[in-house]
C-alpha cells in the first residue's frame, strides 16, 4: 500500500508547524521521519493517521485522497503505535488487543473464537503472553508500549505508523519490536530520535526541519556529519560496520582539556 502527501501544511494556535510537506512512500517500504524536537514529526504523523486535520493539502491511500475514507475504512488499511496511552478505564490485556479487531466489526457483534486466536498470535509476537489477564494500567510503560503494538498488529493492516514506539523499552525490547513489524512486510512510517536504530531499519528517511522536509534518500545519503550537524547542532562521525550498516559517533560539546 503506498502513502502520499502533497503540500501538507498544519497551523497550531496559529504558529505553522508543517510547511508544506510532500512524501511518497511506496508500497512495503520502510520509512523514517527523523528531526529534532519541535521540528514536526508526530504532528505530520498525526495528519496521516486523521488526529489532525491539515489545513492545507491532501494525503492519498493507495492514490485514494484519506479526506474521502470512513474512519473504519482507515483502520482497516492503517494501524497506529503511539507514545502516548492513557485510558481511564481498567481494561485487561485481552481487551486492550481485542479493540484492534473493532475495525472489522458492526455494532454489537461479538468477539469470535478468530479474534481470539489472533489475539493470542499477537501477544506471541511481542512476548507478552503471560500477561493476558493483566489489568493494563498497571503494566510499566514498556510493557504497555508491546500491548499497543499487539493491539495495533490485530488490526491485519497493510501500513502502520510508529510515533517514537521504542521510547520505553530497553535496547532488547526495541529491536524486538522493529524487527516484528520489518518482518510483516508492510508499508510503515516511523518517527524516530535513534538515528542508529533509524539507519538500521529504514528502507528511506525523511529529515524535517522547522516544519519543512531538508532531506531524503536511503540511510546512507541523509544520515551525514554535515547533516546532523545542520539539524542537531551537534558534531558527529559516521561510519559503516562490516555488514554496511551506518553508525553514529556523537562527540561531546565540552573540550577535552574542561573540567567535569
Amino acid at each position: 500500500m503506498e502513502i502520499a502527501t502533497k503540500d501538507v501544511k498544519v497551523n497550531l494556535g496559529g504558529t505553522p508547524i508543517l510547511k508544506g510537506i510532500n512524501t511518497h512512500i511506496k508500497n512495503k517500504e520502510f520509512v523514517g521521519i527523523i528531526g529534532p524536537n519541535g521540528c514536526g514529526k508526530s504532528t505530520f504523523l498525526k495528519t496521516v493517521y486523521r488526529v489532525l486535520k491539515p489545513d492545507n493539502g491532501c494525503i492519498y491511500i493507495s492514490n485514494q485522497p484519506l479526506e474521502e475514507m470512513t474512519y473504519k475504512e482507515t483502520a482497516k488499511k492503517m494501524a497506529v503505535v503511539s507514545q502516548h496511552n492513557y485510558y481511564n478505564f481498567d481494561f485487561t490485556v485481552r481487551e486492550m488487543v481485542l479493540m484492534g479487531r473493532s475495525p472489522y466489526k458492526k455494532n454489537m457483534q461479538r468477539d469470535t473464537k478468530e479474534d481470539y486466536d489472533i489475539v493470542d498470535e499477537c501477544l506471541e509476537k511481542v512476548g507478552m503472553s503471560s500477561y493476558i489477564n493483566r489489568v493494563f494500567s498497571s503494566l510499566s510503560g514498556g510493557e504497555q508500549q508491546r500491548i499497543i503494538l499487539a493491539r495495533a498488529l490485530a488490526q491485519k493492516t497493510e501500513s502502520m505508523i510508529l510515533d517514537e514506539p521504542t521510547n520505553h523499552l530497553d535496547i532488547k525490547y526495541q529491536l524486538q519490536i522493529l524487527d516484528t513489524v520489518k518482518d510483516l512486510g508492510i508499508t510503515v512510517i516511523s518517527a524516530f530520535h535513534d538515528l542508529n536504530i533509524a539507519a538500521m531499519y529504514c528502507d528511506k528517511i525523511y529529515a524535517l526541519q522547522a516544519g519543512e522536509v531538508v532531506s531524503y534518500g536511503t540511510p546512507q545519503e541523509v544520515i551525514t556529519t554535515e547533516l546532523i550537524r545542520n539539524l542537531y547542532e551537534v558534531e558527529s562521525s559516521v561510519n559503516r560496520n562490516e555488514d554496511g550498516i551506518l553508525h553514529v559517533i556523537f562527540h561531546p560539546t565540552r573540550s577535552k582539556g574542561e573540567s567535569r
